[in-house]
């Protein structure tokens, strides 16, 4: 904008000239668009023009610059993101993509922002930094100098609280040294009533009640809140609407006298792409159309001319923006015909955004027939056979051509039927809500009547004006103006389409000059772009216009716009008493409209508010400096006919006090009457009955709400300050997405932001609103430019608006999707996001900024055996810490022992002796070995745990005999019985059920290597089937294994003959929680080969007993509690019902073993604890390990594990600690037969490893639960796992999809785990399927993964550092 102050008729024609040339370069590509501006600028700086009193500087990026370099000292508080190379190829640019775009559903053109933004674009945001006002009377929220700054805002005062560091690093706090505990005293009675004492389960109604305010952290009020003081509003009324003699009946009415008396008369005029004259349509041939088209509908459209339409059916009507004529005479063709037109957009393709809400729409008003033009028609999407595409969500349409040689002329006799206006619909408009819905606002033959009348009192229309139009003409000022306003008047109405607006800006300037039109109705977009382009036209005269009707005067950057236009086109004869805006909406339609001024008479005055105060709802006059004022301009006086008010925005329809932000609602007969075939939302729009302070209605008569935010200035004028679609409600305070658009372009978005496309909208995450910026890459764009924008776009908006961003997301140019006019399609944007489909290449998640309401913290694997690199350290450490001293093994083993392999990872002639087990001597040893000593070590049992230790147990004879019998006797086990065993026999269980209980039972074992189904899937199951098993045990990679590689193929296998019937019992050996989902699916997956769905069970044993629960043969049913997550965080147990919000299903880890007494216990005081306590679980059984073997001696420190007692309670019995948190219910037996209220069993339930739970805010989280919602939370999430690192809490997800999905993830594993876990998370990594460790049991080797992940050995696909 460097010629804003510079008259660019005055200048010397060899600088004409070089301007002109520097336009060429840029328009060839030959200078970048920096360079352009710099040039230029050199260029002009001589004849720059300085006005006294108005500021030519951009405050608004001044006020961003200044808030910028709070933060220009600090260094990055956080890594960039990381990510591959090879990932993200951009999307090729469509070329032919429209210049610009907005966050608005319209296309409001970037380039009109950052002009806005030029000329000091701002946002109704909060300053912390305003002192609490005092109350002013209303004129003194006005400025009634016009000599005011020209700019239409500035952002609020740059000076943040906060610092870049501050902004963007947690600090997480230790809990104070001092503060009290509970005593110990009461803790104890507490436990021992628990234990007196089953707790009652609490009504089912109760689980089911939202607990928010149990869960959310409610923020204290802040008692310098700005309130509003004023008195109640009174309601205003707009003047008499005249009546006048010669006003029609009805619209129809108007045409036909027209076409009658002057069908010479022009209508109206279209333009060709290149912006001249196509046609002009008179009012005779008009009508005469009309009457051909409506004679047609009524009685040519079916077969041997039976009637298809009658009176009040409705019609689509599908014309594009390049052809006016044809819409005109298909809409008056359908009021003459009595059929109520509904425009909609052409349709591109089956994929336009918002193509299924569109369809919404024609189901609604019950659609079924469509008008079109013929060339309309050859362009839409057609299926192979060539019939016209069914477009998704839409009903099936009948198409009809509506050109004139397709019309049937009417006999001499047949005329039109035109009634009087009445309250029957004459057309639908249709509308977008916030929430993407598209619905159909209906508007009546007398409303449509009124509120022509009502436009022509205000705007004072005369007969046989000329008006230019560059709005959409199917809907809104558009249509209200330029297509029945202008009939009703016999007004020559240019229609200039938005393709031509695109090639020639100038060209409604143009037209305005050539016809000397009287009005002309635009937008902002349409004075910037014509403003840009003024320097191409030197003889345009403006002086004609008495009316320039700015259509979206409401917005917060129409002020700029307004004035910027006037200050260049003043010398081409405007005057600044024309510029009319005005505030609409499609329910209320016109809502105010300022009247033409009188030439001489002061301007209309501006306000200039508090941006604090707008946050919080309330009008204050602006006491700080200009960056934290927003300065807007009134839209003028309500329409004649029309009462007025202003309703508070939420909540029953209260009237607000004159000082108070609210929703404006209208009384007219000039307005819409309902959503058409929705009569549930019509009455809280169409129908509201403002209410006064003690909630009684004012009067009888019904308001119909704007949808448009603003307040009452002096002399009534009306002033808009934003809209309700477009405001965040975040932490109670308001914010407009226009306003944080135009702070982000004003972080000089030319490197990055492409094309200034950029869309703003909030998502509800963990009960409230969270903001979220996308914007489109440029596709030059540098990571590093872009990381650096994202940074500098969240320090501003902090600074300026006092509000944090959720998530900043980068998408490829152009992917984005669109509306019909090139602008960004807020809600499919937003959609795409929370489907996890908007494939960002950079994105900046910040929760820890914006989430403020978290609960109050509380007080108080080997990898797979084939990687040779990752196992042979752990082989040879057992051999090193348990001093073997010789080796058996298989001869393949023994040759990978003594490979080049091996000898990479270590010294292989290290090894003891090694014996081969494939080539042993024939003959017996003379004695059997019998120990002298039951209690003597029989083997060491070694295992690495999921935390990574790699921990040996002493197994002496006695507790080998005495586990040998409790399986015996709980699995009965006889000699004739025959088991299969599918799972690792290293250690555990495991070893015990492959190589011990067999030779103890003399039962037969058939034993199947878990390693041979990866080359035969199906193995294990036809095994099962082949030898009529009745008995398995297998473990959860097996059976996973199984679920993922056959559960598809159930069909094939039954048809080779498979058959599971004869399992009675499947059981899963493992040593950790039961994995719940796993074995039902598995159970479901293959009930169709005849498995039982009682089948499946599980077993649990630690490293201190091996075995301590199995489900036995004939034994019940295992039992699934649902149990509170909140409460078990907090390490209570409290049951729920199915399904209740925050539930955890688990199940019994089987039957406990014969022999076996289980305690739980607090882990920390000893003592025993209650029913409704987690606890760790304590064994006491004789076939616990002795305890833990080590080379250094150190048992005594864990010899508590093996042999500890209890604090209180019973002194004497010795107990092993488990390590694992769970809890013991008392329940019914279950067997077939049902239910057995007389036989009760203790059922132990796991819940997770001691080592394993992550402390969080004080809280105890288990690592499945967070995984599980993870895993859940996008169908690209294949495997995930979770750790902690310096307080963060990180989450790595194994990616199966696309690589171009692994953005997407980052804010959807952010959303689901603070929606579900109360939980920030700090980092997000990105990963390739198998990246995560898992041993041979199937557990997560979760400490290994991070140890990988402090190494950076994980080579992951995308890092997310969430700030």
């Amino acid at each position: 904008m460097a010629d804003r102050g510079v008259d660019m008729l005055a200048l010397p024609k060899e600088v004409k000239d070089q301007l002109a040339e520097l336009d060429l370069e840029l328009s060839e590509g030959d200078i970048t668009q920096k360079g352009y501006e710099k040039k230029r600028t050199k260029l002009l700086l001589p004849f720059f023009i300085h006005t006294p009193g108005k500021k030519q500087t951009n405050i608004h990026t001044e006020a961003v610059q200044a808030a910028l370099a709070k933060h220009k000292e600090e260094k990055m508080a956080l890594p960039m993101p990381t990510k591959r190379r090879s990932t993200y190829v951009q999307s090729p640019i469509n070329n032919c993509t429209p210049p610009d775009s907005s966050s608005s559903s319209e296309d409001e053109g970037a380039l009109l922002r950052q002009s806005s933004v030029g000329a000091g674009l701002g946002a109704p945001a909060p300053s912390s930094l305003l002192q609490p006002p005092s109350l002013q009377s209303p004129d003194s929220w006005i400025n009634r100098s016009v000599q005011g700054s020209s700019t239409s805002s500035s952002a609020s005062s740059a000076s943040s609280t906060l610092s870049h560091g501050e902004m963007c690093v947690t600090v997480f706090a230790s809990p104070h040294p001092g503060v009290p505990v509970n005593s110990r005293v009461s803790t104890k009675i507490q436990q021992l009533l628990n234990t007196l004492k089953r707790p009652k389960r609490p009504p089912l109604s109760e689980f089911f009640v939202d607990d928010q305010e149990e869960i959310v952290e409610v923020p204290q009020p802040d008692p310098n809140t700005p309130r509003p003081e004023g008195r109640q509003i009174i309601p205003v009324k707009g003047e008499p609407l005249g009546v006048v003699s010669n006003w029609p009946p009805a619209l129809q009415a108007a045409l036909a006298r027209w076409g009658a008396t002057q069908g010479k008369s022009p209508a109206l005029t279209a333009l060709d792409i290149t912006g001249k004259s196509l046609y002009t349509l008179t009012y005779g041939k008009l009508w005469s159309r009309s009457v051909k088209l409506a004679y047609t509908l009524l009685n040519k459209l079916g077969p041997k001319n039976e009637q298809v339409l009658k009176p009040g059916d409705r019609v689509a009507l599908v014309y594009p923006n390049s052809d006016p004529g044809m819409f005109w005479v298909a809409f008056y063709g359908c009021l003459l015909a009595e059929v109520i037109p509904v425009p909609i957009e052409v349709p591109l393709s089956r994929k336009d955004a918002g193509s299924s809400q569109v369809g919404f729409l024609l189901g609604s008003c019950g659609v079924t027939l469509a008008l079109t033009s013929e060339i309309c028609l050859k362009g839409l999407p057609k299926t192979p056979t060539g019939e016209i595409l069914q477009f998704k969500g839409w009903p099936q349409l009948k198409w009809v051509v509506t050109d004139s040689k397709y019309l049937t002329k009417p006999g001499k006799d047949w005329q039109p039927h035109i009634p009087t206006a009445n309250t029957d619909p004459a057309y639908i408009e249709y509308k977008a809500s916030k929430e993407g819905t598209v619905m159909g606002v209906a508007v009546s033959k007398v409303a449509m009547l009124t509120h022509c009348q009502a436009l022509t009192q205000a705007c004072n229309y005369c007969e046989g004006e000329t008006l230019v139009n560059v709005l959409d003409f199917k809907k809104d000022m558009g249509l209200w103006h330029g297509v029945l306003t202008s009939v009703m008047n016999r007004i020559h109405t240019i229609s200039v389409p938005y393709a031509v607006m695109k090639a020639c800006p100038l060209s409604w300037v143009q037209r305005v000059h050539i016809h000397k039109a009287r009005v002309a109705l635009v937008k902002c977009r349409d004075l910037h772009w014509a403003m840009m382009a003024h320097r191409e036209q030197r003889d345009t005269s403006l002086a004609s216009l008495r009316m320039l009707i700015v259509a979206d005067g409401a917005n917060p950057w129409s002020v700029s716009s307004c004035d910027a236009f006037l200050n260049v086109f003043q010398i081409h004869g405007l005057k600044p008493e024309v510029i009319c805006p005005c505030a609409t909406s499609p329910e209320a339609m016109t809502v105010a409209i300022r009247r033409p001024g009188v030439p001489g008479t002061p301007l209309p005055a501006r306000a200039i508010l508090s941006m604090g105060g707008l946050s919080h709802g309330v009008i204050r006059v602006n006491t700080e400096d200009k960056n934290s004022a927003l300065t807007v301009q009134d839209v003028g006086h309500v329409m004649p006919g029309a009462l007025m008010c202003i309703v508070k925005p939420e909540g029953p329809p209260q009237l607000c006090k004159t000082d108070e932000i609210g929703e404006i609602v209208v009384n007219s007969r000039a307005g819409g009457n309902m959503y058409y075939g929705l009569p549930g939302v019509t009455k809280n729009t169409f129908e509201v009955i403002p209410v006064n302070a003690l909630g009684a209605p004012i009067g009888e008569i019904p308001f119909v709400r704007s949808g448009l935010l603003g307040f009452v200035g002096p002399g009534s004028l009306i002033f808009v300050v934003g809209k309700n679609e477009g405001l965040l409600m975040v932490s109670g305070r308001r914010h407009n997405a226009d306003d944080l658009v135009a702070t982000a372009l004003a972080v000089e978005p030319v490197k990055t932001v492409y094309r200034g496309r950029i869309a703003v909208f909030s998502v509800t995450v963990f009960y409230d609103e969270r903001i979220v910026v996308v914007a489109e890459q440029r596709p030059d764009a540098s990571e590093e430019d872009s990381f650096q924008w994202m940074s500098r776009v969240l320090q501003a908006i902090d600074s300026i608006h006092q509000v944090g961003l959720y998530c900043l997301a980068l998408v490829p140019a152009n992917t984005l999707p669109k509306t019909h006019l090139g602008g960004i399609h807020i809600f499919e944007t937003k959609q795409h996001f929370l489907d996890g489909n908007l494939h960002p290449c950079n994105i900046l998640m910040c929760p820890h900024t914006c989430v403020t309401n978290l609960p109050k913290p509380r007080q108080k694997q080997p990898p797979h055996p084939q990687n040779l690199a990752a196992t042979l350290p752990t082989v040879r450490m057992i051999i090193d810490v348990s001093k073997a001293a010789c080796i058996l093994t298989t001869q393949n083993l023994m040759r990978i022992l003594r490979s080049k392999e091996a000898a990479a990872t270590l010294n292989i002639k290290t090894w003891p002796t090694i014996i081969d087990t494939d080539d042993l001597p024939r003959h017996r040893p003379p004695t059997i070995y019998k120990p002298p000593t039951a209690e003597m070590i029989a083997y060491l049992d070694f295992s690495v745990s999921t935390t990574g230790m790699l921990t040996g147990v002493k197994i002496s004879h006695s507790a080998v005999s005495a586990l040998c019998r409790s399986i015996k006797l709980q699995c009965e086990l006889y000699s004739s019985r025959q088991i299969a065993i599918c799972l690792d026999p290293y250690c555990g269980l495991g070893f015990v059920l492959w190589c011990l209980a067999s030779v103890y039972s003399g039962h037969q074992s058939i034993l199947i290597p878990p390693m041979e189904l990866e080359s035969c899937l199906p193995l294990w199951l036809s095994t099962l089937s082949q030898y009529r098993i009745r008995d398995t045990f297998c473990s959860y990679s097996v059976m996973e294994l199984c679920t993922k590689g056959i559960g598809t193929q159930t069909e094939i296998l039954k048809a080779r003959g498979l058959n599971l019937s004869c399992v009675r019992s499947c059981v899963v050996i493992a040593e950790e929680r039961p994995r719940l989902a796993l074995t039902m699916s598995f159970s479901k997956l293959f009930k169709d080969l005849g498995l039982s769905p009682r089948a499946v069970s599980t077993a649990f044993g630690s490293r201190v007993n091996l075995a301590i629960c199995m489900q036995g043969t004939t034994g019940p049913d295992p039992s699934t509690v649902y149990v509170d997550m909140k409460s078990l965080r907090h390490d209570r147990v409290r049951l729920v019902e199915r399904g209740a919000p925050q539930s955890l299903p688990l199940m019994e880890s089987g039957k406990i073993l014969p022999g076996v007494r289980v305690i739980i216990v607090n882990p920390e005081t000893r003592g025993p604890l209650g029913d409704s306590h987690l606890g760790e679980i304590w064994i006491n059984s004789p076939h616990s390990a002795s305890g833990y073997y080590t080379i250094y001696g150190e048992e005594s420190l864990q010899a508590d594990h093996f042999n500890t007692k209890l604090s209180f309670g019973d002194p004497t019995t010795l107990w092993a600690r488990t390590g694992y948190l769970g809890f013991v219910k008392r329940t019914e037996l279950l067997d077939a037969a049902g239910p057995n209220a007389n036989d009760r069993h203790d059922a132990l339930f796991v819940v997770g490893s001691l080592d394993e739970t992550l402390e969080l805010r004080g809280l105890r989280y288990h690592p499945i639960d967070i995984e599980t919602s993870v895993s859940r939370a996008h169908r690209s999430i294949a495997e995930s796992a979770v750790f902690t690192w310096t307080n963060l809490l990180v989450v790595v997800a194994e990616l199966c999809g696309s690589e171009q999905d692994a953005l997407d993830l980052v804010p959807l594993v952010t959303n689901v785990v603070l929606e579900e876990h109360h939980l920030i998370v700090g980092v997000v990594v990105i990963v390739d399927p198998g990246v995560i460790p898992i041993n041979s049991r199937g557990e997560k080797q979760r400490m290994h993964l991070r140890d990988s992940f402090l190494a950076d050995q994980l080579d992951p696909i995308y890092v997310a550092y969430n700030m």
